[in-house]
């Protein structure tokens, strides 16, 4: 058997993405959201509960056939992975949770997605869906997240430098638009049957869209109802509907055949279509609320090109600790009337100057004051 090229570039894509977008990542943000189980457990129960929930409920009201319906609870147990990741970088949402969901997710649904399918597929067809899942290409996948995850982290918190983290976040979004690229060449050629999708029911049509429509629309009222930060539950909605639709490709192709392959081949691919316009319009219409890190009043183009979540993690750092160095002075005075004590230290006391990071040079250029006020707004529950 021949070595497999068009594997080993998707998976090559798919490690410089989530090595670019976790290597984006301050250290500090990641641990301080690594603490926000409201945020990630509630990311957690719309990914792994709801969403396949929904697909199991679409498939039974709409009764639809073995080939479709199948296929769609693959793709609604299936999470999303790097490509969540992209998303949120390229439309500044919190960048540093969507990555924690990611390495958690990832490692969950080790699990959480054959339970799913096993559990779903019995209370809706005779067949056994687990048993037809091509696990060494779903074991491959993670392992490539978990590595590019670990590799990326381990930078950003050994390379004390907001440049390196610039760069990284323009590696990995660079590698997400070749990544797509790369998907839809690769749906279009190949295979047997026929996918297009243009001349489907309406059961097609409409039962592959509500699952994507629904979780987002819950994921917004269960995260605004949790007073999640804005910024927050962008990212937490992007996590829950955005599938890999890849996996329910693999169980097509292995399980059907002819017309029933053409059937299923639809379903990951019309998804994968609309989960893009979907989440795409959904990033756009908050950015334009204000619940994304980028300032509203920015142009689209430095809005997707440019990382706020490094100016701000860099703008921070430099605002984070203000010192009075004092040289032949006590350690300690009061003012004239004793209400004021005064105390005088040097910097290396408190903190590692040799740990601060090395300025990417964005942040006094970006970092104005209605991005300050817009730091604060966001964060507002």
């Amino acid at each position: 058997m021949g070595f497999d090229w068009i594997e080993l570039s998707g998976s090559l894509l798919l490690f410089i993405l989530v090595f670019g977008m976790s290597a984006t990542v301050d250290i500090h943000a990641l641990l301080a959201q690594m603490k926000n189980k409201k945020a990630i457990l509630t990311g957690c129960f719309l990914q792994f509960v709801i969403l396949p929930l929904l697909g199991f409920i679409v498939v039974k009201t709409l009764q639809l056939n073995e080939a479709m319906g199948i296929t769609l609870l693959v793709v609604t147990s299936s999470p999303g992975g790097s490509y969540s990741n992209w998303w949120c970088s390229m439309f500044n949402a919190d960048l540093a949770l969507s990555v924690t969901m990611t390495a958690i997710s990832t490692l969950l649904s080790c699990v959480a997605l054959p339970a799913n399918l096993l559990f779903y597929s019995k209370f809706s067809y005779d067949d056994d869906v687990v048993a037809l899942l091509d696990w060494q290409s779903l074991f491959t996948a993670i392992g490539v997240v978990i590595g590019a995850i670990s590799l990326g982290l381990i930078c950003s918190a050994k390379i004390h430098s907001h440049r390196f983290n610039i760069l990284s976040n323009k590696l990995g979004n660079l590698a997400g638009i070749a990544l797509v690229i790369f998907s839809a060449l690769m749906s279009n050629s190949g295979g047997e049957g026929n996918v297009r999708i243009w001349n489907r029911g309406w059961k097609f049509y409409v039962g592959v869209a509500l699952p994507c429509l629904a979780a987002l629309l819950i994921s917004n009222i269960v995260t605004s109802s949790l007073r999640l930060k804005k910024p927050e539950r962008v990212t937490v909605s992007i996590e829950c509907c955005y599938q890999n639709v890849g996996i329910a490709t693999s169980v097509a192709l292995t399980m059907f055949d002819k017309d029933d392959l053409a059937e299923a081949m639809g379903v990951p691919l019309y998804y994968g279509l609309l989960e893009a316009v979907i989440l795409g319009g959904y990033c756009i219409i908050c950015w334009k609320m204000n619940w994304t890190k980028a300032p509203s009043s920015v142009s689209f183009c430095e809005a997707i090109s440019t990382s706020y979540e490094v100016i701000i993690a860099e703008k921070h750092e430099l605002e984070a600790i203000e010192v009075t160095l004092g040289c032949d002075k006590d350690d300690e005075t009061t003012s004239d009337d004793d209400a004021t004590i005064f105390t005088y230290f040097r910097i290396e006391d408190i903190v590692d100057v040799n740990q601060s990071k090395e300025p990417s040079g964005l942040a006094d250029r970006y970092f104005t004051d209605e991005l300050k006020q817009h730091k604060i707004d966001i964060e507002e529950p």
